[in-house]
């Protein structure tokens, strides 16, 4: 299968073009691609168009690397394509909640067919105001008799699902009239099985939880689209909105899993050589959880899927993953002694050096190399401060009992980790409030891991893994 011929893909801002392109360099996890003369021809300033074989082998291969995106304003609705049905239907799960799914039917039914709606009631405890929301919109609402968590419910709609596509939205998010269209701009690539749009607050107001959210929710990741797969920068998408080709999600989610299902689904998809897209240029609302105990219930949720996710997945749940000298850089700086800044300094000259070797062909390596070690080192600190902080802060806060050395390096990596999202984020909070959230969110998401881990015996998710 081959990308279309009107198909356009730009490289992603991280991708770095070497030597006038005989290299590119970037993705995540980072790597090096080399163009041959033909291949060079295809690539125009940073695009490259599918119409012709090279371009479309080329723009195949990037995007199957994470080194470019599809350009979504310039791809066609798909009900403007002769020889693809975008005909589509929305499946919204839900318990009770009657007044959330009275929002979401008024702003899509005036987008989408009622007829194409199919709610499914996951054993709410008053069926009869969901009956009543149902019948005033004209949708279908499917019943179960008990409540057996949303990915038994979204399972349910799938299996009354007619159409080549459906969207997957919960019942308090909202879908503008745009959304769902160019969502399906992505499916022209015959690889793709999922797409997920940015999830952004309903309402960004309100008290210290809320702002909060409105700037680091766990349901937002960020503004640079992706390509979706275990150990990128984007690993997994939520099933918040989603919309989905019904031929490759098969039998769907994972109906035993209450919490971590979409992670499955998108890590079984990529497993079997789908693709899954991430496109932040389509946002939908989401009402965010703001009041401080359902946030930290959620957070403490979210970390519960990690023991089911690890027995699924074990090769990619790892709270981190570092190659050999990142790991031996990091415990020469943990050990904060007279000969850590040395060690580490040595350790990355060895690994940058190495890095050069592999750039063999591409002119002047050695600052290449030396921005790459750079950036890996950066990395790797940022995936230490979070295993301190976030994955085994039980252990951490043990040991700093202790040790005065593991009380330092927590509160080094606590004010670190706080200046560095609060810069890159621009909340609207003062950096004290913002800091006490962000801690609030690691320990509730942490404790919710060895909860897990504890109860169901599995602790892949709390092992990193040293890669080469």
């Amino acid at each position: 299968m081959s990308l279309p011929p009107g198909f356009l893909v730009e490289l992603g801002p991280r991708t770095e073009v070497l030597d006038g392109g005989a290299a590119l360099i970037g993705g995540s996890p980072t790597r090096l691609l080399r163009l041959s003369a033909k291949a060079r021809r295809a690539l125009h300033g940073r695009r490259i168009s599918a119409a012709t074989p090279v371009g479309a082998v080329l723009a195949d291969r990037l995007l199957e690397a994470g080194l470019a995106d599809p350009v979504l304003d310039r791809l066609p609705d798909l009900d403007r394509l002769p020889d693809l049905d975008a005909d589509h239907t929305v499946v919204v799960p839900i318990r009770d909640r009657a007044p959330q799914l009275d929002r979401l039917l008024v702003a899509l039914t005036a987008h989408t067919a009622p007829d194409r709606v199919v709610v499914v009631d996951d054993g709410s405890r008053r069926p009869a105001e969901l009956r009543r929301v149902a019948a005033a919109h004209g949708v279908r609402l499917v019943a179960s008799r008990r409540n057996r968590g949303p990915a038994a419910a979204r399972n349910l709609g799938l299996a009354h699902v007619e159409t080549p596509f459906v969207v997957f939205a919960d019942s308090d998010v909202v879908l503008g009239p745009g959304a769902i269209p160019a969502l399906l701009r992505h499916f022209q690539d015959p690889l793709v099985a999922l797409v997920a749009p940015r999830i952004v607050p309903l309402d960004a107001g309100g008290g210290w939880v809320a702002r909060y959210e409105a700037a680091r929710s766990s349901l937002d990741l960020g503004a640079e689209a992706a390509s979706v797969r275990p150990g990128s920068r984007v690993g997994w998408v939520p099933s918040t909105c989603l919309v989905g080709r019904v031929e490759a999600l098969g039998a769907g989610f994972d109906a035993g899993m209450r919490v971590g299902e979409d992670v499955d689904l998108v890590w079984r998809l990529v497993a079997a050589g789908h693709r899954v897209r991430y496109e932040p240029a389509v946002a939908v609302a989401h009402e965010h959880r703001t009041g401080l105990r359902a946030f930290v219930a959620t957070k403490f949720s979210y970390g519960t899927s990690a023991a089911a996710l690890g027995e699924r997945h074990p090769e990619a749940i790892a709270p981190a993953v570092l190659a050999p000298w990142s790991a031996a850089t990091m415990a020469a700086l943990l050990a904060q002694r007279r000969w850590s800044l040395p060690v580490a300094a040595v350790a990355t000259a060895i690994a940058a050096r190495r890095i050069a070797r592999r750039l063999d062909g591409v002119r002047r390596p050695g600052p290449v190399a030396l921005r790459l070690a750079g950036q890996g080192l950066v990395a790797a600190a940022g995936q230490t401060s979070a295993l301190l902080l976030r994955h085994w802060w039980p252990a951490t806060l043990v040991a700093a009992v202790c040790s005065r050395r593991v009380r330092t390096a927590a509160i080094v990596a606590a004010v670190a980790d706080t200046a560095v999202e609060y810069v890159r984020l621009e909340p609207d909070l003062d950096p004290v409030r913002f800091g006490l959230l962000r801690r609030i969110d690691d320990l509730a998401y942490g404790a919710g891991v060895w909860w897990s881990a504890i109860r169901g015996r599995r602790f892949a998710a709390l092992r990193p893994v040293i890669r080469r």
